[in-house]
């Protein structure tokens, strides 16, 4: 197999050069000392280590199970195949609509889904490599209700006209009030895929990176067809494209946002190499928030599936450069941008997807469905059993499946700076409160003013060997308290 050829690669080198440097320790510590500024965040900082890199320190001394950090995403994505069970803001990943709209609609798509004969769960994700923000508070409850539920294993349809009914708000649910929920907000580009929870999402978003990846009929229709068909390959084969491309949507709107703030008189010098050098710059600088996270190339550093023999792994690999190379050109026929142009080189756009490989965390948001049966569930007769009369049918129409969370992978600036170790002294952990996309670090034991905070890639009860082979995805051999203990 003859590997892809990008001659943006080679013609861009020297700026991808550029672009691919590790940030000096000072520009690291001015970044995140933005960040902590802007966030009025004062308990914890980042700081370089010449071994180990990046670290996050305490500043003050935290109490078990107390929250150390609340971050918000840089940039995350909704995987495909849980658009049908979950409708949620495309921005900060709220539930929207109502326990009503949840229920219609997710009712509605599957039986749409049913009747096309196909299967919508086509788009693959990629590892998250903290993959630590799978367990919500509301685990513990879920299989006590589940078996005093009462919910069939096999779903029921309602009875015809219902699920319009719930999707129209024309049939209310017994207490559902009590679960209110944003109101949607459709993308004022007209697309009909993103919805937000407010304005001030949908703006949020359409400047860091919709504005450019929107299909709406206001779109230029080239530019729209070549979007559907990247949409389309992403869902079809691994939607951590997508991903890449709002990293590079939103690089590309930072940097026309620095020149239209370029001063003027600025612009007067007309030196090609000063121009140049001009545009490289502004382009370093919306380049940023991107540089500081830890990159390799995603053929190089993807794991090696369980099924393929190391003997095939050259092969392998050079499928996945494939695999993005058409990715991209697709992605480039839709949004390219000439003086942004070494972002669309098949270096550039390896590394953004090795970073997702190497730094993303699985983004979950506990449904409120589940919250509101469990709620009938907990009622006290008559009134539960008055409530079950309607809400029964709809658990059954659901399945056992009623419960599914908002699920994606995202990257956050500050939690991707957290290092591993088998004896982890925080956790992420959704609270009951945490009802958007914001990755929560809570302490597990006490941690003392200055100490580093770590979490666990893996599962630390796993045996020694295990454990580093887990590791050894990362690229690195954990050499943890635990570890050094536990070598043979």
């Amino acid at each position: 197999m003859e590997p892809p050829i990008c001659c943006i690669t080679s013609r861009c080198a020297n700026e991808i050069t550029t672009l691919l440097s590790p940030p000096s320790p000072h520009q690291l510590q001015e970044y995140y000392q933005k960040i902590f500024s802007s966030r009025h965040c004062n308990d914890i900082t980042v700081k370089h280590d010449d071994q180990l890199g990046k670290g996050v320190y305490a500043v003050k001394d935290f109490k078990e199970d107390q929250l150390v950090l609340k971050d918000q995403m840089l940039v995350g994505n909704q995987h495909s195949f849980n658009k049908i069970d979950c409708f949620v803001c495309s921005f900060c990943f709220r539930f929207i609509g109502s326990i009503e709209i949840q229920i219609g609609r997710r009712l509605y798509l599957e039986e749409l889904r049913a009747n096309k004969s196909h299967d919508c769960d086509v788009g693959s994700s990629s590892k998250s490599s903290k993959n630590c923000h799978e367990m919500d508070s509301s685990d513990e409850e879920e299989s006590t209700w589940k078996c005093s539920s009462g919910s069939s294993k096999t779903k029921v349809p309602l009875p015809e006209g219902v699920v319009e009914l719930l999707m129209n708000g024309q049939f209310r649910l017994p207490y559902s009030e009590k679960f209110s929920l944003p109101q949607a907000v459709p993308c004022h580009g007209g697309c009909g895929e993103a919805y937000y929870c407010s304005m001030s999402c949908a703006e949020a978003d359409w400047e860091s990176s919709h504005s450019l990846l929107c299909t709406g009929e206001s779109s230029d229709p080239r530019r729209k067809e070549a979007l559907l068909k990247f949409v389309k390959h992403a869902n079809e084969t691994n939607d951590i494209f997508l991903l890449a491309a709002k990293v590079i949507s939103s690089t590309i709107l930072r940097y026309r946002k620095l020149k239209a703030n370029y001063p003027a008189e600025k612009e007067k010098y007309d030196a090609s190499c000063v121009s140049d050098h001009y545009n490289i710059s502004l382009l370093m600088e919306a380049w940023r928030p991107i540089s500081m996270g830890y990159k390799k190339r995603w053929w190089d550093c993807i794991a090696l599936p369980d099924d393929i023999d190391s003997s095939d792994e050259a092969s392998f690999r050079m499928q996945i450069k494939e695999l993005a190379f058409e990715s991209l050109q697709l992605l480039k026929e839709g949004i390219f941008v000439q003086e942004c142009e070494p972002l669309f080189s098949l270096e550039i756009y390896g590394h953004i997807i090795g970073m997702f490989e190497l730094n993303n965390l699985d983004l979950v948001v506990a449904s409120p469905v589940e919250d509101y049966f469990l709620y009938i569930n907990d009622m006290s007769d008559p009134d539960k059993e008055e409530a079950e009369k309607i809400t029964q049918p709809i658990l059954d129409a659901l399945g056992e499946d009623y419960s599914t969370c908002c699920e994606g992978t995202a990257f956050f600036p500050l939690q991707s700076c957290l290092n591993h170790s088998c004896c982890p002294n925080a956790k992420a952990f959704k609270r009951d409160e945490d009802r958007d996309g914001q990755a929560i670090i809570i302490a597990l034991r006490s941690i003392s003013k200055g100490e580093e905070i770590t979490i666990s890639y893996v599962d630390e009860d796993l045996p020694f060997e295990e454990r580093q082979a887990s590791l050894a995805d990362y690229g690195f051999r954990c050499r943890c308290p635990k570890c050094i203990e536990e070598e043979p």
